[in-house]
């Protein structure tokens, strides 16, 4: 019990969402593990998710490129410190300028997209420093992905807080777009099924075994119970399996058969997810440290 601190009771509400009291409770009863404290309370609440995961808090853009002949793309995170300097043009035009220059010097690491030059013949990090000297804050390249398809690469940018990219084989650019503008718009993690992680499988089906097994019902409906809220979860999370965001009535799997195309990967960048700024909630955490004493 002394173990538990009101860092880590409020740390689980921020994951989950639950008050404070049902999150020490479960610390307690989990010695203090977060991650089995979430599954715990998931499997008590029937919760299907953690409330942080779509979360975005620094600022910033995500930006695209791709060639002419539609080949090679690559999305790109790039970050301020505030949202008026993410609006700033001199700004946009460094991301785009770093987009460019990652598909132009076939970059693998944010060390070589920092040494990467930009078509005004200064590398990333001379352009970033100056910027950072002209608008002074501080400003970063946060993260990146690279394409080059036999097929095509898609982009669709939502407000440039959402980048998706794309590898599409087969299809048309337009068909292309509407994926990625589908990517964005339902958050698959993968393409497929076979693409979810195995520990992800597992961790969901032990939920789901413990939530159908306090039914009372046989092992033989626990079984088809679980199987049954697994296939849903798969379908949710995947590309393959959502109801395409256009036309609920077919699966994106069915329209890309309908069109003869497939997605090999996807990539999708929303800016500052899982960077958290520092926002004290003095009201919260008086709240926690009384709770655990």
């Amino acid at each position: 019990m002394s173990n538990i601190t009101a860092k880590m009771v409020g740390e689980l509400r921020e994951i989950t969402g639950l008050g404070m009291m049902e999150c020490k409770k479960a610390l307690v009863e989990t010695l203090g593990d977060i991650k089995k404290a979430e599954e715990l309370l998931r499997i008590k609440s029937g919760a299907k998710a953690g409330k942080v995961a779509g979360r975005t808090t620094a600022e910033g853009v995500v930006a695209t490129f791709i060639t002419a002949d539609g080949k090679k793309g690559a999305l790109v995170e790039v970050n301020s410190e505030t949202d008026f300097v993410a609006k700033d043009s001199s700004f946009l035009a460094f991301a785009d300028s770093v987009a460019k220059a990652i598909v132009d010097a076939n970059v693998s690491t944010l060390e070589e997209v920092a040494n990467a030059n930009t078509d005004n013949g200064k590398t990333v990090e001379e352009a970033r420093k100056e910027l950072i000297a002209k608008l002074g804050e501080n400003i970063s390249v946060r993260r990146f992905k690279s394409f080059a398809t036999e097929g095509l690469v898609a982009t669709y940018l939502h407000g440039k807080k959402i980048g998706v990219a794309l590898d599409i084989v087969g299809g048309d650019s337009e068909l292309g777009r509407d994926i990625a503008m589908h990517i964005a718009a339902s958050k698959p993690i993968c393409v497929s099924k076979d693409n979810v992680p195995s520990e992800q499988i597992e961790t969901e089906r032990n939920i789901y075994t413990q939530q159908a097994s306090a039914s009372g019902k046989s092992p033989e409906i626990v079984a088809k119970m679980v199987e049954g809220r697994l296939n849903k979860f798969l379908a949710e999370v995947t590309l393959l399996g959502q109801q395409f965001v256009k036309n609920p009535d077919v699966s994106v799997d069915k329209l890309l058969a309908d069109k003869k195309a497939t997605v090999k990967s996807f990539a999708m960048f929303v800016v500052g997810e899982g960077i958290e700024k520092k926002e004290v909630d003095f009201a919260a955490e008086v709240a926690a440290a009384a709770i655990v004493k």
